[in-house]
């Protein structure tokens, strides 16, 4: 049978814990005459507390770092946009997201097409987009295509 564990048998382990410091007890206490607060200053005065941050006059950390101003969302959407003139320079009928990104029209970090009205479609072709301008909208129709929301 296992003996039980008493409190009164528990003790720190090997090196644990060391000999208390005795401060201010003369040259012979091995702290020396100034009982390991150095010569002169704040340091040495009795009831010592310096500011929080404080480096002894020195420009404090969290004064030379630069402040952050404002935040960053992470639920923000990030859209390519693209006009309805550059519409007729891509190659599929079936415009897409990812056939804009599979030709580089776009950036690849995108995450929603919009469709601006700025330009001028020669072909028809099926738009699917999260956002088309009315004028979008208009001149694909206008052509001959669809302007599907996504």
């Amino acid at each position: 049978m296992t003996e039980r564990i008493k409190i009164e048998d528990l003790r720190p382990a090997e090196g644990a814990t060391g000999k208390i410091k005795r401060v201010g007890r003369g040259r012979s206490s091995g702290m020396g005459k100034t009982s390991c607060r150095g010569n002169n200053g704040e340091g040495q005065r009795a009831g010592r507390s310096s500011k929080r941050g404080f480096e002894g006059g020195q420009m404090p950390g969290y004064r030379q770092m630069p402040k952050l101003k404002g935040f960053k969302n992470f639920n923000a959407i990030c859209y390519a946009a693209i006009n309805v003139g550059e519409l007729s320079n891509v190659q599929a009928n079936e415009i897409t997201l990812e056939s804009l990104k599979a030709e580089g029209k776009v950036d690849s970090k995108a995450q929603a097409l919009r469709v601006l009205g700025n330009g001028e479609l020669s072909k028809a072709v099926n738009v699917s987009a999260r956002y088309f301008t009315e004028s979008a909208k208009e001149k694909i129709e206008k052509a001959g295509g669809k302007a599907q929301l996504v």
